[in-house]
């Protein structure tokens, strides 16, 4: 299980694990909740690269990011962390 703290949305962290590279139980703790339980299940057994080359830079108004945005950065973080 991966933990992340989210920077610049108002959702403050997100929870996920990831097996032979697929994207499992991805949760928000704040936010917009049912666009990011919406996310969640979007995105549930794809590949993290997958995932990453669609969500990243993604931005919300005029915010430098998003709540996908720093899923994105997540998955990232995790996957640099197991290589």
């Amino acid at each position: 299980m991966y933990t992340y703290q989210t920077k610049g949305t108002c959702s403050r962290q997100i929870s996920f694990e990831l097996q032979d590279g697929k994207v499992h139980n991805v949760a928000f703790v704040g936010g917009c909740n049912g666009n990011l339980k919406g996310i969640s299940k979007l995105v549930e057994g794809r590949d993290a690269k997958e995932i990453i080359a669609l969500l990243k830079g993604n931005l919300c108004g005029n915010k430098p990011t998003s709540c996908p945005d720093q899923l994105a950065l997540a998955l990232e973080a995790a996957l640099a962390q197991e290589a």
